[in-house]
């Protein structure tokens, strides 16, 4: 096995602590025990169907499926909210906008700067949530920002508008109202029983964002791995070094849901990307045994790598790997800092980079936010090298950026909620 012994970012002392911590995270997460019970956002679908109470079918559209995981995907790291919160904002977004995103050009012509969906003119009302900026929602910018307008709504503690006005979070007792109720609680809306309505809509959409479709290759579970990480085994990981060599790299992308540069379509990138010429050679990030060497899904050639972490089943993966530039296999044990792929681009993907998993409790386990883990194994040049570059997802239970922004597409006005 090669091993590039000088290009490795030396381990600190703490770094074992740091292992455990990782990975406690990322089972709670993966486990969907936050701190309140919410769901993982795994991917989104083309397009769905569902019913609402009157037996109406809903076609939802990827644009609007996308604003859904912007919901999902915010409100799900904000302390109190779970399951419960999401349907409820879900409920809300179908009712006022049907998951679109408005301009107002007729009481706010600068919102046509901002991306959007359609051009609507209810009052002063803007976005999925249609809220306004004269009852103290925001100003233009901010409510023209989808994850924005997700935490306004669901206030709280970490809402941007502090109680007033409130979002769902400052509605006393709002777990124990029925849903519609809830909604109309943050909305006040003249028509207080409508939101009821799209309930079982709300409920379709959160199982299908947060279930992997069948046969759908989400880097998250890939549908051609077929592979599982065995039970844990060998000693516990007690040092890690960064999967590229020092001063080889570029963060390109973090973990989180965004256009898919290839595929067009919102989805969960599942990991980070770090740009590298071809053929940079690819380190395993800690000792452990290979459990996959080959094609993985949109993440072409791959290399996974199972670790007792803690006594608990990590498993790191590598994608993009460069065709002919795979250099262990199946059942092979690595040391951290072997030199086990070469960069490429094969796959889904638009140029030479490594994608990085990490997944808690095997390989067709969820993946979760490996920055963390990275920032550990790259002690040196944290600050410079990752802090100073787009942030990933924050920590669990506090507010998060939405995906990035999407492309204006402007489309009539139809309903105006």
């Amino acid at each position: 096995m090669r091993r590039l012994l000088l290009l490795v970012p030396i381990a600190t002392a703490v770094l074992p602590t740091l292992l455990v911590g990782v990975l406690a995270v990322g089972l709670v997460h993966a486990g969907q025990t936050w701190c309140t019970p919410a769901p993982t956002l795994t991917a989104v679908p083309d397009h769905l169907e569902a019913t609402t109470t009157d037996g109406t079918t809903v076609r939802l559209d990827q644009t609007q499926l996308a604003h859904a995981a912007t919901i999902v995907e915010v409100g799900g790291r904000i302390r109190g909210v779970g399951r419960d919160g999401l349907l409820v904002a879900l409920m809300a977004g179908l009712t006022e906008s049907r998951l679109r995103m408005y301009a107002n050009t007729t009481t706010y012509p600068a919102s046509a700067g901002f991306p959007h969906d359609a051009d609507g003119a209810d009052h002063d009302s803007l976005g999925i949530f249609q809220v306004r900026p004269t009852a103290g929602w925001g100003s233009v910018p901010e409510l023209m920002d989808p994850a924005y307008q997700v935490r306004a709504f669901l206030g709280g503690p970490t809402g941007p508008n502090h109680g007033s006005p409130r979002g769902l979070l400052d509605i006393p007792g709002w777990q124990s109202l029925p849903k519609g109720a809830a909604a109309q609680a943050v909305e006040v809306s003249a028509y207080p029983d409508r939101y009821a309505r799209y309930e079982p809509v709300a409920e379709a959409i959160l199982t299908a964002l947060t279930t992997t479709p069948a046969g759908d290759p989400a880097p998250a579970v890939a549908a051609t791995a077929s592979t599982h990480a065995p039970p844990v085994t060998g000693p516990p990981v007690s040092e890690t070094v960064f999967p590229l060599p020092a001063g080889t790299w570029t963060r390109t992308s973090g973990f989180g849901n965004r256009l898919n540069p290839v595929l067009h379509v919102w989805r969960l990138h599942a990991g980070v990307d770090l740009a590298a010429p071809a053929g940079t050679p690819i380190l395993a990030t800690a000792a452990g045994t290979v459990v996959h060497a080959g094609p993985l899904g949109g993440l072409g050639n791959a290399v996974a790598i199972t670790h007792n972490s803690g006594g608990q089943v990590l498993v790191s993966v590598y994608g993009h790997i460069r065709d002919h530039g795979t250099h262990v296999s199946v059942g092979d044990q690595v040391a951290a800092g072997d030199w086990i792929a070469d960069v490429g681009s094969s796959g889904n993907s638009t140029g030479p980079h490594l994608h990085f998993e990490l997944r808690p409790g095997g390989l067709d386990h969820p993946a979760i936010d490996p920055t963390d883990w990275l920032a550990a194994t790259h002690a040196r040049d944290t600050v410079a090298a990752l802090d100073a570059l787009p942030a990933s997802s924050p920590a669990l239970c506090s507010p998060a950026p939405g995906p990035a922004t999407e492309p204006t597409v402007t489309k009539p006005m139809a309903v105006a909620a």
